[in-house]
Parts: structure tokens; sequence; C-alpha cells
């Protein structure tokens, strides 16, 4: 049902998910996602996933296909030219937009409002070590979502990148955005999700890292301070006692 509703809205995402029978009772679930939209400012969608992870997506601002795991996480490539198919499959998709926005004009839209955005640092935090930071929505209905990054209340675009929206069991989807960054003490970062269910929901998240050794520092120095007072103070009721004797 919610396949036919997403046809009242500018975008439009095609599901195909298959399952892949393996030796050993082993059963894996292999999916594609092929989107398009009649809006100028979008170029469309493409991506494979297996079990839930995104193995690969066409990046049609820059005409490339990306891998989206690390190299050293078993790296693997598919066959053929995967980037060349997928501008196929873009064609199409436009081509059935048309016809179903002509069909299903007046159709009831549903619309799920994403949750609010998670962030946090890819890796172990060191200022002035390069890593980086991850927003996450989930839940949103229709697919996809907008993710803006800020530093100090300025725009950021630059080392930022966002995945294709992936779904949940429930007909929902999940996305997530990247910001490549260098963390600096006390700077301020914000990810910003909008959506047609709701308001914009927006994050903060600023850096602190505690140096190393401050904190016992700070408190072994107080607990010697405090000893040596109640040293001081017992030497001096101690030849008090004495003087009175």
């Amino acid at each position: 049902m919610k396949m036919m509703k997403v046809m009242k809205v500018t975008e439009l995402l095609l599901i195909l998910s298959c399952v892949l029978c393996v030796p050993a009772d082993n059963l894996h679930e292999d999916i594609r996602i092929a989107g398009c939209s009649d809006s100028v400012e979008s170029n469309g969608e493409f991506m494979y996933g297996l079990d839930g992870e995104e193995k690969y997506y066409s990046d049609f601002n820059n005409k490339r296909g990306v891998y989206p795991a690390p190299d050293f996480i078993n790296p693997f490539s598919y066959i053929g030219d995967i980037f060349q198919f997928s501008q196929r499959e873009l064609g199409t998709c436009r081509w059935n937009l048309k016809l179903n926005l002509d069909n299903f004009k007046n159709l009831p839209l549903q619309l799920d409002p994403p949750s609010s955005p998670i962030v946090y640092p890819k890796d172990k935090m060191e200022l002035g070590v390069q890593n980086t930071l991850i927003c996450h929505v989930t839940g949103f209905y229709p697919a996809p979502v907008k993710l803006y990054w800020t530093k100090n209340g300025e725009n950021m675009t630059e080392g930022t990148s966002i995945n294709v929206p992936f779904p949940n069991k429930d007909g929902s989807y999940r996305q997530t955005s990247r910001l490549e960054f260098i963390p600096q003490q006390g700077d301020i970062y914000s990810c910003r999700v909008t959506h047609p269910a709701t308001e914009p929901l927006t994050r903060m998240w600023d850096v602190e890292v505690q140096q190393p050794g401050v904190g016992p520092a700070v408190f072994c120095g107080l607990g010697l301070t405090v000893g040596l007072l109640g040293v001081a103070a017992g030497t001096f009721f101690l030849v008090k006692g004495n003087e009175c004797s």
C-alpha cells in the first residue's frame, strides 16, 4: 500500500528484493533500490544492499559508482558496468514515474515523521585528528529526508555525504549523513533534518575532550592539600596541649 501512496510526492522509490539461497541452509537478503524524481533538483538514486548493509550506490552528481565500505573489510565489486546499468534503470524509473503521476493524481499521501537525529563520532575522539561525524535518522516515510550540517552556526557542505535511503522491515526508511571534520575543543556542530511530515529536527553535538591525566592529577593534588592541612591542624593542637600541661 505504501508503494502506491508514494506516487503523490515528487520522489519515487522502486524496491526490488529477493532471497539468495546458499549452502549450509543460510539465507541472505539482497536488495536493489532505484529512485527518481520529477524535481529538477534530484538526479536520482540507485543502490545495492545485502543483509541490511549498503554495498554499492551510484553517485549521479559526480557520474561514478561508490563502494562505501572501507577497503580492509573484504573488498569486492560487482561484475560489469554497474553505473551504466544504473543510468538505464534511472531512465526506466522516470518513464514509469510519469505514467504513475498521470494515473494516480488523487491518492491520499501517508506521512511518517523521522526519529530525532542521532549524532556521534565514528572513531575515538582525539583533538586535531581527522574523524567522521555521523547523523542517523530512521522511521520516516516517504523517502528521502534532507540533512544539513553546521559548525559554530555556519553551514557546512564540504566533506559531507549522505547515503541512499534504506528500507526498514516495517516499510519506513532510514538514512545516514557523514561529515569529515577535525575536532577542536569547544567547536559546536549540528545536524538538521527536514521531512514533509514534521518541522525541522536539530541535534547539537559539541567537542569535549578531557586531556589525559588532568582529572586524576587534580584529585590527587586536592587530596594531598587536604591531607597536609589535616597534619598541620593536628600538630597545632598537639603543641597547644603540651603548653597547657
